[in-house]
């Protein structure tokens, strides 16, 4: 079942306003705009309800809780600013990925994460 809240409406307006991924607590930041009072727990819980619903995906970083972003983007890549710790969409693809492949090996999917500092920190 499907539920619509003013706390998942919030959450909504947040990633429909936002192009990279964000975490709960970014999640949470920017709702309070929207929403007064939202709680942690309840950003998790309709989070999870909107990845379930396919709305939503999750976004790896190794070594970092789950970030999240809409589903259904292009296949895309990250940069993470090693100062504020943001996380951006980069557009495209390296090419040529297929010839670095070991021999023998398949390849079906692969996450690329560059480093560095993001405009603000730079």
């Amino acid at each position: 079942m499907k539920r619509n809240t003013r706390q998942r409406d919030a959450i909504r307006q947040v990633f429909d306003d936002e192009r990279d991924p964000l975490s709960p607590q970014e999640v949470l930041d920017r709702s309070q705009t929207h929403c007064p009072g939202l709680g942690i727990a309840t950003v998790y819980r309709n989070v999870k309800a909107l990845v379930d619903e396919g709305w939503l995906v999750a976004v790896l970083v190794p070594g970092e809780p789950d970030r999240y972003e809409l589903a259904g983007k292009v296949h895309h890549h990250h940069f993470q600013c090693r100062a504020c710790g943001g996380l951006f969409d980069i557009d495209g693809c390296v090419a040529g990925l297929d010839g670095m492949v070991p021999s023998g090996f398949q390849l079906d999917g692969h996450e690329l994460t560059l480093y560095g500092r993001c405009a603000r920190c730079a």
